[in-house]
């Protein structure tokens, strides 16, 4: 098989890193492959809602991140490649006091889009707890 991935785990990390500091230690990078992206969300209080549950939005940055970094594996340190649209859906409340963890698919990698999704699962369960598709806009070279 021909490795398509233009970016290694610690690639993606530098990248995250220099351009998005702000964000980077939220999130672990813990494998790659050909065919998926698992990347984990270091849940701390600020991703907690009242309920003792990850919010939403913290929910949403971990698939966006996820996706993300599964389409800069491909195409390589594009730091304009934009989210174009996102669909969530909540299925289980997460485990209090664990990760959470994203498994990211890139289904299809065209010119211009690329479409995926990403399963998320509290750390140490089999459910997962969200399913999000996503699809990025990959500007020209």
């Amino acid at each position: 098989m021909v490795n398509t991935l233009q970016m290694d785990i610690p690639a993606l990390n530098a990248f995250l890193e220099r351009d998005f500091a702000q964000v980077a230690g939220m999130f672990g990078l813990d494998s790659l492959t050909e065919d998926i992206l698992t990347v984990r969300l270091r849940v701390q209080e600020e991703h907690l809602r009242p309920g003792n549950t990850v919010s939403g939005p913290s929910m949403f940055a971990l698939a966006d991140v996820a996706m993300y970094l599964a389409v800069l594996a491909r195409i390589g340190p594009v730091g304009l490649a934009v989210t174009t649209n996102c669909s969530i859906d909540f299925m289980r409340k997460p485990v209090a006091g664990v990760d959470l963890i994203a498994e990211a698919r890139v289904l299809k990698m065209g010119r211009v889009l690329a479409v995926g999704d990403v399963l998320m699962f509290s750390e140490g369960q089999a459910a997962p707890v969200a399913r999000a598709s996503l699809t990025y806009s990959i500007p020209p070279k």
